[in-house]
């Protein structure tokens, strides 16, 4: 990690998904189910970027932003134009929850070079809030 908290990606070798993921998180204090219910019960935000066919078959997490991957930099910048009103600023806990815990890694990596310092994200993703048996919705159609 760099010195303004930026984690460093380049090195002088090519690495695998494996790898990559291992360094990323080393940089981030990833959660537990229960960890990530009480941030968000605290005032955190969960963001949930799972694909919408994801969503539609196993429900949603109550009161999650959800923010497909795609769209995640630009609606959690504070300072970005396309900002979601809930990017409220820089301190703001955001745990990202995609569906089993791996991209959710990268995306909260990528939020952190925002300048979203306590962004990171939840360990096992939706499957392991579920599988807690931590509050879950179905998507209305």
């Amino acid at each position: 990690m760099s010195d303004r908290g930026v984690v460093e990606l380049t090195g002088e070798r090519p690495v695998g998904i494996d790898e990559l993921l291992e360094r990323v998180r080393l940089h981030l204090d990833r959660l537990t189910p229960k960890e990530a219910y009480d941030v968000a019960g605290a005032g955190g935000l969960l963001v949930d970027i799972r694909y919408a066919a994801l969503r539609e078959r196993d429900g949603l997490i109550p009161g999650a932003l959800v923010v497909e991957r795609n769209e995640l930099e630009w609606r959690l910048d504070p300072q970005g134009s396309h900002r979601a009103p809930e990017a409220t600023g820089h301190d703001l806990r955001v745990v990202v929850v995609c569906n089993e815990g791996y991209a959710s890694s990268l995306a909260a990596v990528s939020l952190r070079q925002l300048g979203l310092r306590h962004a990171t994200d939840l360990v096992g993703g939706f499957q392991a809030w579920r599988s807690a048996g931590l509050p879950v919705v179905a998507v209305e159609r």
